[in-house]
C-alpha cells in the first residue's frame, strides 16, 4: 500500500465497526475515509470519502485503482487489519 495512514478513530461499539482514517497520499494530498464492516455482507463498505476537502460520496474506486491498483474492498481490508491489530480487535461469530 502507497498511501500512508496518518490518523485514526476507531469505534467497535457500532453494530457494524466503523473507521475513520485521514490518509497521505504518495503525492502528499489527503484523503479521509470513513468506512464500516457489514457483518451482514461480510465485506468494508465506504461511507464516506473526502480527497483534499473535496466531498466524493461514498466514491472511492477512481482512488483505489488510480493510485494504489487494487481494489476497494482489499485497500480497505489492508487498512483494517492494520487498525485491528493496533487496538486489538476481532470480528464477532455471527
Amino acid at each position: 500500500m502507497k498511501t500512508k495512514i496518518k490518523r485514526v478513530k476507531f469505534q467497535p461499539e457500532y453494530k457494524n465497526p466503523k473507521y475513520s482514517v485521514f490518509l497521505e497520499s504518495p503525492e502528499g494530498n489527503e484523503l479521509y475515509i470513513e468506512f464500516d464492516y457489514t457483518y451482514t455482507h461480510k465485506t468494508y463498505m465506504p461511507l464516506k470519502v473526502e480527497y483534499n476537502g473535496v466531498e466524493n460520496g461514498a466514491k472511492l474506486a477512481w482512488y483505489t485503482s488510480k493510485v494504489e491498483n487494487m481494489t476497494v474492498y482489499s485497500f480497505l481490508d489492508t487498512i483494517a487489519k492494520q487498525i485491528n491489530k493496533k487496538y486489538n480487535f476481532t470480528f464477532r461469530d455471527e
